[in-house]
């Protein structure tokens, strides 16, 4: 059986639990808690850079980051799932996926400072820059969602699941505030959770 490091809080850790699901791995994946603060868990051996998530194979082989694991599902699914062959299609998903990544990125940025410096050591200037990129790219989603009739298996592609991901991430750590502001992504959400079982079953609340 394969075995996915992650904190289940994670937004990159649920991407691959998402696209698991989705691909008909959910049973053959055991899903482990990883301690990124925690000098003695073995992340650190798994993945050099000690970060999350990882995935390990059944012949040991241990692959990260999120990007590359679902890649990895996909190519052992048949390949095609979640991510076009056809090459337009292929960095169109591919490209929302970055954009998506970089949002979640940011808000991580954000959450890590608040966690792990004392507030009077806050840097607003950077915080103020990590929630600018958030925002941009929430505005440049909210302009043009992307559409959600599956083209592939009836299947969300992997940028729609780093979208969806994102938002919950939002929701999770910040209190859902991007809400007022993007009615087009909730509506959005609201629609892919409907379609994509897996996005309530792996939510987090911690």
């Amino acid at each position: 059986m394969m075995i996915l490091r992650t904190p289940l809080p994670s937004p990159f850790g649920r991407k691959v639990r998402i696209a698991a699901d989705l691909l008909g791995f959910a049973g053959k994946i055991d899903v482990q808690n990883a301690d990124l603060n925690d000098p003695a868990d073995s992340i650190r051996v798994q993945n050099p850079v000690g970060k999350v998530p990882v995935l390990i194979a059944e012949d040991g082989t241990a692959f990260y980051d999120s990007r590359v694991i679902v890649e990895y599902l996909d190519h052992l699914s048949g390949g095609g799932h979640l991510i076009p062959r056809d090459t337009k299609a292929r960095f169109d998903v591919l490209r929302l996926q970055a954009l998506c990544d970089g949002i979640l990125d940011a808000a991580l940025l954000q959450v890590y400072e608040a966690r792990y410096r004392p507030a009077d050591m806050h840097v607003e200037s950077w915080l103020e820059r990590q929630a600018g990129k958030v925002g941009r790219g929430l505005a440049v989603l909210e302009a043009a969602p992307p559409k959600l009739q599956p083209a592939i298996d009836n299947l969300p592609n992997i940028g729609q699941i780093t979208l969806a991901c994102a938002l919950g991430y939002l929701d999770l750590r910040f209190a859902g505030v991007w809400r007022k502001d993007y009615p087009n992504l909730v509506a959005w959400l609201d629609d892919f959770a409907a379609q994509v079982p897996a996005f309530a079953e792996t939510k987090a609340t911690a």
